[in-house]
């Protein structure tokens, strides 16, 4: 029984992985290899459908040449991938273009009709969750005003996960989380009419796939698969929840007896908090955030900002060009090194810094496409090590706005991400929030969470809680507490963070009025 294994295939935005765990969580594998995917003049992401098939392939069969025999111990494989996006096949399974990225940002005019619109209100009823640019809804009505003879031809719309079961297993399907979040009724986990009229889809309802649920329904790799996979016939494929949701089940977020919140801080920032059903599921008046069902009864909400990590990255970027010119040679992650202690170090409240530096603007707890960064509040005394203890404390506020516009803040908070390993942003997280703040010490939550997901199927636990208290549970790293004194500090810096973050949209505007006039 210890010998056999459990596979995760994990198709993310910039790098497509598969992952041994044995029966206990344990990774004992992983393959992976970079995803190539292409920016277009006009704002677009495509990623090429046939490719991605072949590298997923690829990576499953260096796993099997990896993990000793492998065909022989693997029990399941389950699937996730990167989420949003538009995926389109004809009636025989071919694709009829590239896919397109959640990276794609042709359908902001189609996507702000929609806010604008008389359906938006049905639409986040139904769904619980923001029309943004980069979901196949927006993306559908880019290409129907754009394209219709290639909507005229798509026998289903995927997303990049479903598109990989459909190669390994030969079914066209959907998965609960996006399939709900995009066109569903989040009370009756089943596709919505109102939400696809409100939407305008009703002429195309037939392309979205039936809804199915991983870890209660799983199908065989087909042997056109296992002879390009080195895994064997008949294997049982799950399909996984989207990645984000695979990444939230194995990193803590699925715990109905603490029902706590959970922080990623990668590139981007996601902020989620657990419900247990869906009476427990909170609208908000800005009709912002994501609502994701996990398998069983309950929900993910989430809070997404779009930049997190990119923040520090760019701080740090500048720091080096500064070096360069004086010739000196050191790399960000040059920097990275003691610069915990520097930041705390440094005075919080010198500077107040709203971090929205991806150019797509913000989406949580608000949307704005001409959301931009900005450092207030300066003066002749502001250092540099102020100004970045700035950006760590603006990551902190601005995931306190998305917890707030959730609902009370979770009493327990799990972290995981990059940033997660620094001591400081631990600590100015916790004392920020007010809350406790725990690490999950699993490196491809991803792939896990698929991997939990096809077990449940096959069942080897009963359900998606026995998994996480088999899975993850024991991971949970001891807590950072707050620390009382700056606690107080960051309750009077959100005040002002909120107040400015408020009187900015105006300013945001006008700026990006003048970048259009310039170009």
């Amino acid at each position: 029984m210890s010998d056999l294994v459990l596979i995760g295939l994990d198709a993310g935005t910039s790098v497509i992985k598969a992952v041994a765990f044995d029966l206990s969580g344990t990774q004992i594998g992983i393959a992976s290899r970079r995803n190539i995917y292409d920016t277009l003049p006009n704002g677009g992401a495509e990623q090429d459908m046939a490719r991605t098939w072949a590298d997923a392939a690829a990576v499953l069969s260096e796993l099997a040449q990896t993990v000793p025999d492998l065909a022989t111990r693997a029990v399941a494989l389950g699937v996730t991938g990167q989420g949003d996006g538009t995926w389109l096949i004809d009636g025989d399974h071919k694709p009829l273009h590239k896919g397109w990225l959640w990276l794609d940002a042709r359908a902001a005019d189609h996507a702000q009709a929609l806010i604008d619109g008389p359906g938006h209100a049905a639409i986040y009823d139904g769904t619980a969750t923001s029309i943004n640019v980069c979901q196949m809804r927006s993306q559908l009505q880019w290409i129907k005003a754009h394209a219709p003879d290639l909507l005229a031809q798509t026998a289903a719309a995927l997303h990049c996960k479903d598109w990989l079961y459909l190669q390994l297993t030969g079914e066209t399907v959907a998965d609960l989380s996006e399939a709900l979040f995009t066109f569903g009724d989040y009370r009756t986990r089943t596709y919505s009419d109102t939400v696809i009229n409100a939407l305008g889809l009703t002429d195309h309802r037939h392309i979205l796939p039936p809804i199915i649920d991983g870890a209660t329904t799983s199908h065989a790799l087909t042997a056109r698969a296992a002879q390009q996979t080195g895994l064997p016939v008949g294997l049982p494929v799950s399909l996984g929840s989207v990645d984000l949701m695979c990444a939230a089940l194995a990193a803590g977020l699925y715990d109905p007896a603490v029902e706590p919140g959970l922080t990623i801080l990668g590139s981007t920032g996601v902020h989620a908090r657990f419900a247990k059903d869906a009476a427990a599921v909170r609208l908000n008046a800005d009709r912002s955030g994501y609502t994701m069902p996990f398998p069983g009864a309950a929900f993910a909400q989430l809070q997404t900002n779009m930049a997190a990590t990119l923040n520090i990255d760019w701080m740090l970027g500048l720091a080096t060009q500064i070096l360069a010119s004086q010739g000196t040679d050191r790399s960000p992650a040059d920097l990275l090194q003691g610069l915990d202690d520097h930041v705390m170090a440094a005075r919080p409240g010198a500077a107040i810094y709203h971090p929205y530096i991806q150019q797509a603007g913000e989406r949580g707890p608000f949307v704005n496409a001409q959301a931009r960064a900005s450092l207030t509040g300066l003066d002749q005394t502001t250092g540099w090590f102020d100004l970045m203890r700035a950006v760590y404390d603006g990551l902190a506020l601005a995931a306190r706005d998305c917890y707030t516009a959730m609902g009370p803040i979770p009493a327990e908070i799990r972290i995981t991400g990059g940033a997660a390993r620094s001591t400081a942003l631990r600590t100015i997280l916790a004392s920020a929030l007010d809350r406790p703040v725990r690490t999950v010490a699993q490196d491809e939550a991803g792939a896990a969470g698929a991997a939990m997901i096809a077990a449940t199927a096959q069942g080897i636990f009963p359900d998606i809680d026995a998994a996480a208290q088999a899975w993850v549970a024991p991971l949970l790293q001891d807590p950072t507490p707050p620390d009382p004194g700056l606690t107080q500090t960051y309750d009077r810096l959100f005040d002002a963070y909120l107040t400015t973050r408020h009187a900015l949209p105006p300013v945001w505007q006008a700026q990006a009025d003048t970048r259009k006039a310039l170009q």
